[in-house]
């Protein structure tokens, strides 16, 4: 079957070349939620009206994750079908309202050890980005074990919810972040396999950009939040 995503009238150079165009503008995309997520989680951190409000009524807080989470599979599943300005408006949503509820990670852990996580974090997706884009190893194999491994401690999450037992919590955390180094990897080159060669510029490139934005920005946050499990210093 030919592969229409590579036209014959372009050589490897410009297949590269747009390819690594169109990276730019994922890893620009991932980095302007992840600011903003960041912006919000501190604003709301340092805004004693709404942590007061988010205290006085927990159920607000879940219902935020709740939204957020429907907001995700909304975005993953319907991105192409939307238009390019209604796919960035449902993206921003999202890393706004992630920074919300991640507020409370200012208020539960010291300034310098979120800073020093956020750059280890940043360093080891930076490497394992890198990794996928550049590697001629075909990645596909991992994904249905890096998936199973997700859905696994997702539920034993779930589980010691109740179970409240340490050595499940600190599995789950080695466990994620071996999970999320995968993925990182991974979904980079699923990313840069994916992209429609000859469409750089248009709509369907922005939400084609925007979409892998979402599935890095995913690995980013999830890596982060186990790291700080490990290196997080509590106030």
């Amino acid at each position: 079957m030919e592969d229409y995503s590579k036209p014959r009238y372009m050589s490897q150079d410009a297949i590269a070349g747009e390819q690594q165009r169109f990276m730019v503008r994922v890893y620009n995309w991932m980095g302007a939620g992840l600011a903003l997520t960041g912006a919000m989680a501190w604003f709301t951190s340092t805004n004693e009206t709404i942590l007061n409000i988010l205290v006085a009524q927990p159920i607000l807080f879940f219902v935020l994750l709740i939204v957020e989470i429907g907001l995700v599979f909304y975005l993953a599943a319907r991105v192409m079908s939307m238009s390019a300005s209604q796919a960035m408006g449902v993206f921003f949503l999202y890393a706004g309202l992630n920074g919300i509820t991640l507020a409370p990670l200012f208020l539960l852990y010291t300034s310098t050890s979120l800073a020093s996580t956020f750059l280890v974090t940043a360093g080891m997706f930076g490497a394992m980005s890198f990794y996928g884009y550049t590697t001629k190893k075909d990645l596909t194999s991992w994904g249905s074990f890096l998936f199973m491994g997700l859905i696994g401690i997702i539920l034993a999450s779930i589980v010691n919810i109740f179970m409240q037992s340490s050595a499940i919590y600190w599995v789950v955390t080695y466990a994620g972040i071996l999970i999320f180094v995968g993925l990182t990897a991974y979904d980079t080159q699923k990313i840069k396999e994916m992209n429609i060669l000859g469409n750089e510029g248009t709509d369907e490139d922005t939400k084609e950009a925007i979409r892998g934005a979402l599935s890095l920005y995913l690995d980013f946050i999830n890596l982060f939040l186990m790291l700080l499990r490990v290196m997080g210093e509590r106030r």
